[in-house]
């Protein structure tokens, strides 16, 4: 009956476009998505975290769960599924990543037969088996930074049949013994390139990630490593984001209050914020500001200089009151203008050049075109 259930599965990942190499497609028909679930996954209820346990269920739909294209959130602030006592509020801290996204990832990279592979973040180890089941279980290392997580999933792999190498360690620091590698994918965003990354890659090969920062925008980019020791390429577009890896995490922030500060007329909308590209170029404007919405409009918050930036309706149009030495929503106009001043591209017309002393900017158009640098 699995064995169905992952031919559908493989067929709605081809649907996608995803799976252009058909050797892929059979990896999906082969590895079992249900052992990288465990006994439990967390499925959202309102604004809670509900467990869905396997026990419950009958065996065929926890199957046909596993095989849905369909992220699962195994790990909620720390509290795997199975552990959870009842409902959560919180943040996900760990998932299954849904099955055409593993697809993409690996498409984008354009991992060929006999490329190794360093995977950032084994999470449940499903992305990891499938890299193994296509590749050859010897050209594949994952590394994880929670040691749960990562005896976790060592146990499923060894429950499916795979044995790759896998690491317990700071995935941002990479792997350096089994270096150097023809392909880097990442499975959580970061706000940075981090440089053992480049040192770690070959000439040539591709580092894969998504771009992310605490306003929670990202974007999927793959650069190709040069032989100056640095980096580049172009964002793909794709609506994708990940969690961001821990080290990147925003900080801890308290309850926001309004302070006093200058109100002015805004010059753009909040709502382009709610665009994809719109949010990832607030972001790239204002990079070390937490995002946060209220019933009528939004707040940036940094907490490092506790400046403060809300808007709120005035007059048919919007305003602003800013507060603090970072005039975050002068951050943000001035990004958001240049970008709609260009047209307002979808996110495929930006790209990305890392320098080998890991200057890192994101540029519109072309390298020569504006530019924002990433915090490192």
């Amino acid at each position: 009956m699995s064995s169905s259930f992952r031919k559908e599965l493989a067929d709605v990942i081809a649907a996608t476009g995803a799976l252009s190499d058909p050797a892929l497609g059979t990896s999906f028909e082969r590895v079992p998505r249900e052992i990288f679930l465990g006994d439990a996954v967390y499925r959202l209820n309102g604004t809670s975290w509900e467990p869905l346990r396997r026990e419950v269920v009958r065996e065929e739909e926890w199957l046909r769960l596993a095989c849905t294209d369909q992220t699962w959130v195994t790990q909620v602030e720390g509290v795997d599924a199975i552990d959870a006592p009842g409902p959560l509020a919180g943040n996900p801290t760990s998932s299954s990543t849904l099955p055409s996204l593993v697809a993409r990832m690996v498409q984008v990279a354009g991992v060929r037969d006999g490329d190794t592979v360093l995977e950032i973040g084994t999470g449940t180890g499903y992305s990891t088996a499938i890299l193994a089941d296509r590749f050859g279980e010897s050209c594949v290392t994952s590394v994880e930074y929670d040691s749960g997580i990562a005896r976790r999933a060592a146990a499923h792999l060894e429950a499916a049949g795979y044995a790759p190498n896998l690491v317990v360690g700071d995935g941002l620091q990479g792997h350096e013994e089994r270096a150097e590698y023809d392909a880097l994918i990442a499975t959580c965003a970061v706000r940075h390139i981090p440089a053992p990354w480049l040192w770690q890659v070959r000439v040539g090969g591709s580092i894969t990630t998504t771009v992310g920062g605490w306003m929670l925008a990202s974007g999927l980019v793959r650069l190709v490593v040069g032989e100056d020791g640095g980096a580049s390429g172009r964002f793909t577009g794709d609506t994708v984001s990940y969690m961001l890896a821990r080290p990147h995490e925003r900080p801890p922030r308290p309850v926001f209050f309004r302070r006093g500060g200058d109100a002015r007329a805004s010059l753009v909308d909040p709502a382009v914020l709610e665009d994809w590209t719109g949010h990832f170029v607030a972001q790239l404007g204002a990079p070390s500001a937490e995002l946060m919405q209220t019933g009528d409009g939004v707040v940036l918050v940094d907490v490092a200089t506790g400046s403060q930036a809300w808007t709120e309706t005035a007059g048919g149009g919007w305003a602003v009151h800013q507060y603090g030495p970072l005039r975050l929503w002068d951050q943000v106009e001035s990004a958001v203008r240049t970008w709609q001043a260009a047209g307002s591209p979808d996110q495929s017309a930006f790209g990305m050049s890392v320098s080998p002393d890991c200057t890192q900017t994101v540029w519109l158009g072309s390298p020569e075109g504006p530019s924002w640098r990433l915090p490192c």
